[in-house]
C-alpha cells in the first residue's frame, strides 16, 4: 500500500505479518535456519581430481564428474575405494564442524551422478555396503551424529543422472539415444525404491535435495515421473522439504518448497518465497588437490548476509578427502564464520529482508526481525566509516535505542534522527574484524520512505540512472565493458530527464558534478540541473579518449567529471533534483552519474 507524502514521497506501509511470505509450514525451519553445510563425498574423493596421472578433463575442476569426464569404466572407477582410510573416517567430525560453524542443517550426497550409494542399499549392489568390509553405511552414521548434535539431516540424491545404471541418463545419450521406456525402467528399478529406502530407514530426513538444473521439458524425465517421486516423499515423510531442482518450477508446482539458485549464484533481489544458494569455499565440490581459489572469510560472510537480507539461505560446501579430512582452508573459514555467528547470529537466524532497497546504503546490508515487543533492524557494516558516522536513510521513525550487537551490555550509541535520516555515532574501533552489526530498535516495525538516494559513507549523494525516484523503464543501462574500463552508463541521443529525491540533513553549500562521455569534436548541447527553483546549466563538452591499459594500444572513450555548479541547501529537508540532458543533432552523450557533495 502506498500514499503520497510531502508532495512527492511514497510512504510504504507494511500491513502484512512479519513471517516471511509464501513459506509453507514444512519450510519454516528452513527459513529460520538460514545457514547449512553441503557435503560432496564419494568414490571420486579418492582420485583427488586426477585419474592415472591425468587431471580432470574440464577447466571447472568439478572432481565429482571425474568418472564421466575422463571416460572411466565402472569396474575401474570403484578401485578408487582402495585409497580410502576407513579407520580414520569419522562422519561425526563433519557434523561437529557444521555445528561449530553455526550451521543448522547438513546435506550429504547420498548418491551423486556416478550412481554410487553411500549406504547399504538393498536395491543396488553399487554402494558402500558391497564395497567395504566391515560394511559402512555413511548415511546411518550421519543420521546418528546429526541426531546426537541437534543438526537436521538432508540428503542429496541424483535422480536425473546416473552413470551406473544401464538406462540411467548419461549425457552421451545425446549421441547414443535412450528410449523413454528404458529410462522409466531405471526410474522404477532404482530411483523410486532407493528414495523409499532413504526415507524409511534413517529416521527424520528434513530435506531431499535434487540436482536437475534444467526444466523437465528439456530432458528425458516426464512430469509424471517427477510427481511420482515427490508424492513418494510426501507419503513417507510429510515434513520433508523438496527443492526446485527436482525439475519442477515453483510456478508449475506450488507444492515445491523452495527455489535453488545456480551453483555459486548469490541472490540479486528480494524474494518472498524461500530460496537458497549452494556455494563452495574454493571451486570444486568434491575434493580436488589442485584447487586454490579459496574465498575469504569476509566474502563468505558477505554471501551469507547478502542472501539473508533478501530472504535467502546459504548452503556452504565441504569436499572431504578420502579419509574424511576437510581441507584446512575450508574448515578454518567455516569456524571463523561460526565465531562470528556466535556473537552476531541473532541478526541471521530467523531474520529476513527489510523493506528498503538492497543497494541503498554503501556501508553494507540490512536484516530485521520482530523480537518480542521490539522490532530490530540489523545494520551489517562491512565498511566502517572513517569519520565514525553511520548514515541510515529511508526510515520515517526515530529509533528507541541503538547499540552494537557484540556489546553484551547493550550500551546505547548516540544518534541523531531527522524525518527519514538517522546518523549513528560509532566507536573508534569496530567490534569485529570482518563485519560489525549495529542494532537499531523500534517499538514496532517502522514505516519507510521509498525512492530516496541515501547519503554515502563520505557524505555525498551518488545519483545514478537506476536509483531515480521513479523507475523509468525506458532507460537502458549499458553494463561494464572492456574489462570494466568502461563504466555503466546510459546512452542519451535525444532530450532526456532524470529525477532523484534526497534528504539533506545538514545545511550548506554542495557541489554538483556530472560525469559523462561525449565524443563529438566540439561542444554541442546542454545539461540542466534544477533544484528548488535554482537552475544550473552546463555546456556539453568533448571528453576525448583515454588509454585503458598502458602499452597495449587499448583506447576507450573517456568519462570525465564536470562541475555543473554549487547549490546552497539553506534548510534541512527533502529535495527533488531534476537533470535534463539535451544533446544537439542527436549527438550521443553517455551519462554516468551526478554527484552532490
Amino acid at each position: 500500500m502506498t500514499k503520497l507524502v510531502t508532495g512527492f514521497l511514497l510512504l510504504i506501509i507494511c500491513t502484512t505479518s512479519f513471517s516471511q511470505k509464501n513459506t509453507n509450514q514444512r519450510a519454516e525451519w528452513f527459513t529460520h535456519s538460514r545457514f547449512g553445510m553441503f557435503i560432496h563425498w564419494g568414490v571420486y574423493s579418492g582420485a583427488e581430481g586426477y585419474w592415472k596421472g591425468e587431471k580432470l578433463r574440464n577447466d571447472n575442476n568439478y572432481s565429482e564428474w571425474l568418472m564421466y569426464r575422463n571416460r572411466i569404466e565402472m569396474d575401474e572407477y570403484v578401485t578408487l575405494l582402495k585409497r580410502f582410510d576407513w579407520n580414520e573416517l569419522k562422519p561425526e567430525e563433519w557434523v561437529l564442524l557444521a555445528k561449530n560453524s553455526g550451521m543448522k542443517y547438513i546435506t550429504i550426497t547420498a548418491k551423486h551422478h556416478d550412481g554410487f550409494g553411500l549406504w547399504d542399499s538393498k536395491v543396488s549392489d553399487y554402494d558402500l555396503g558391497n564395497y567395504t568390509n566391515p560394511r559402512r553405511d555413511i548415511i546411518q552414521e550421519m543420521a546418528d551424529a546429526c541426531k546426537k548434535h541437534g543438526i537436521k539431516l538432508c540428503l542429496y540424491y541424483s535422480h536425473w543422472i546416473d552413470w551406473q545404471h544401464e538406462y540411467g541418463w548419461n549425457h552421451n545419450r545425446e549421441i547414443y539415444k535412450l528410449k523413454p521406456e528404458e529410462y522409466d525402467q531405471y526410474w522404477q528399478e532404482k530411483v523410486i525404491p532407493q528414495i523409499k529406502e532413504l526415507l524409511t530407514n534413517y529416521g527424520e530426513i528434513s530435506m531431499m535435495w535434487f540436482d536437475m538444473w534444467i526444466h523437465h521439458s528439456n530432458s528425458i524425465i516426464t512430469k509424471e515421473q517427477l510427481l511420482q517421486l515427490k508424492n513418494t516423499i510426501r507419503e513417507l515423510q510429510p515434513n520433508c522439504i523438496v527443492n526446485s531442482r527436482l525439475g519442477l518450477s515453483l510456478d508449475e508446482d506450488p507444492d515445491v518448497d523452495y527455489k535453488t539458485l545456480g551453483d555459486n549464484q548469490l541472490g540479486s533481489k528480494k524474494e518472498d518465497f524461500p530460496w537458497q544458494s549452494p556455494a563452495t569455499v574454493a571451486h570444486s565440490w568434491g575434493f580436488h588437490s589442485s584447487d586454490t581459489n579459496w574465498k575469504s572469510t569476509s566474502s563468505l560472510l558477505k554471501a551469507l548476509i547478502g542472501n539473508v537480507s533478501l530472504n535467502g539461505n546459504l548452503m556452504l560446501n565441504i569436499g572431504p578427502r578420502a579419509n574424511g579430512e576437510v581441507p584446512y582452508e575450508i574448515s578454518n573459514r567455516m569456524l571463523e564464520m561460526g565465531k562470528w555467528l556466535n556473537v552476531n547470529g541473532e541478526a541471521i537466524y530467523g531474520a529476513e529482508a527489510f523493506d528498503l532497497d538492497k543497494d541503498l546504503h554503501d556501508w553494507g546490508k540490512i536484516t530485521c526481525k520482530q523480537d518480542g515487543n521490539k522490532f530490530k533492524i540489523y545494520l551489517h557494516v562491512d565498511n566502517w566509516p572513517l569519520n565514525k558516522k553511520l548514515h541510515l536513510t529511508g526510515i520515517s521513525s526515530s529509533p528507541e535505542k541503538v547499540y552494537l550487537l557484540a556489546d553484551k551490555e547493550k550500551k546505547s550509541l548516540n544518534f541523531n534522527y531527522s524525518k527519514v535520516f538517522t546518523e549513528i555515532s560509532l566507536p573508534y574501533l569496530q567490534p569485529d574484524n570482518y563485519i560489525s552489526v549495529v542494532v537499531v530498535e523500534y517499538n514496532s516495525k517502522p514505516e519507510i520512505v521509498d525512492g530516496l538516494v541515501s547519503k554515502t559513507v563520505d557524505g555525498g549523494y551518488s545519483l545514478l540512472p537506476d536509483n531515480q525516484f521513479e523507475n523509468d523503464k525506458s532507460i537502458v543501462v549499458e553494463p561494464l565493458a572492456s574489462s570494466g574500463t568502461i563504466p555503466r552508463h546510459v546512452v542519451v541521443n535525444s532530450n532526456k530527464t532524470f529525477i532523484w529525491k534526497i534528504y539533506v540533513d545538514k545545511v550548506g553549500e554542495k557541489n554538483l558534478d556530472v560525469s559523462y562521455s561525449f565524443q563529438n569534436q566540439e561542444s554541442a548541447g546542454d545539461i540542466t540541473v534544477k533544484i528548488s527553483g535554482k537552475i544550473f546549466k552546463h555546456n556539453i563538452r568533448p571528453t576525448g579518449q583515454t588509454v585503458a591499459e598502458p602499452n597495449e594500444a587499448w583506447y576507450i572513450d573517456n568519462f570525465r567529471s564536470n562541475r555543473v555548479g554549487t547549490m546552497n541547501f539553506a534548510e534541512k529537508g527533502f529535495y527533488t533534483i531534476e537533470m535534463i540532458i539535451e544533446p544537439q543533432q542527436k549527438k550521443e552523450v553517455n551519462f554516468q552519474w551526478l554527484w552532490v557533495k
